[in-house]
């Protein structure tokens, strides 16, 4: 089972249930813990819900204990500061009264100044690339069913990777790679909704990219992979439903820790988010 863009949209509109106070819920999926996607997303929306005509310009994050997908999520906000330029807002997610997830996420009134930026890689149009979900349909059928299920499972925005890595075999690969991500339709030219799906789907496919110089992934049973921090800066407006290149690269990985690092561009080649995560990598050989 996936889910679609609208299921995404229907994700990220949390309930509110007092002043400070929202509840998250999950997709109807079986896997063992929350996406971490998913509750970045949510807890960017429940900051959001707490400020008025200001945008996030960054947001530092810790996973602190696996989601459990079979029960709600409730997010806290902390209304730290209302500056007059930057307001800054806390966020702590909840389950079986713990926390698994904290958020600091900071906002501005939007004004000009310097602008200058990194150059966007040369890669192929995602015209030209077959799609993420084209390349693991093709291996399915080589996989056990249970195995095959999860491998096989549809997200809510599209990706077209530009240098894939075999997944039933992998090779050692630089640690860089590129992807292609879009929203299949417009999710609204709000700032914040746009900035909501990013952080979703900038949790994907990011932390594989420390592994890829080691020949292993997931699939061998080998590997243990957990995001354990996350940060995003918001350079520039964007619409998510218009192709954006992921740039990732992983500069190192030491104490079964990855660190890696993502670039958001438009295809006219503006700068217009950047991405840091450190991951759990821990190889049980």
């Amino acid at each position: 089972m996936g889910e679609s863009v609208d299921d995404l949209v229907r994700l990220l509109d949390i309930e509110q249930i007092e002043v400070n106070l929202f509840r998250g819920y999950n997709p109807e999926v079986y896997w063992q813990r929350v996406f971490g996607g998913q509750v970045i997303g949510q807890a960017l929306v429940a900051a959001y819900r707490t400020v008025e005509e200001r945008v996030c310009h960054s947001l530092h994050a810790y996973f602190i204990r696996p989601g459990d997908p079979k029960i709600p999520i409730l997010y806290e906000v902390d209304r730290a500061r209302d500056g007059k330029s930057f307001t800054t807002r806390r966020v702590v997610a909840i389950q079986h009264g713990k926390q698994i997830f904290n958020l600091a996420a900071s906002f501005q009134v939007v004004e000009e100044g310097f602008e200058h930026q990194a150059m966007m890689p040369d890669v192929p149009p995602p015209e030209d690339l077959p799609s993420d979900a084209e390349l693991r349909a093709a291996m399915a059928s080589r996989l056990p069913p249970e195995m095959a299920q999860h491998f096989n499972r549809a997200w809510p925005v599209e990706i077209r990777p530009v240098n894939p890595q075999d997944f039933l075999n992998p090779q050692k690969m630089p640690p860089l790679q590129h992807i292609w991500v879009r929203a299949p339709r417009s999710v609204g030219t709000a700032v914040a909704i746009n900035q909501c799906v990013m952080a979703y789907a900038s949790d994907m496919s990011l932390l594989d990219t420390c592994v890829r110089p080691h020949g292993v992934n997931w699939l061998s049973g080998k590997l243990q992979m957990a995001s354990l921090d996350h940060a995003m800066w918001f350079h520039r407006p964007f619409q998510m439903d218009e192709w954006l290149l992921y740039s990732q690269d992983s500069p190192s990985a030491s104490g079964a820790r990855g660190f890696n690092r993502g670039a958001f561009y438009t295809r006219e080649g503006r700068l217009v988010a950047s991405v840091a995560q450190e991951g759990l990598a821990r190889y049980h050989g």
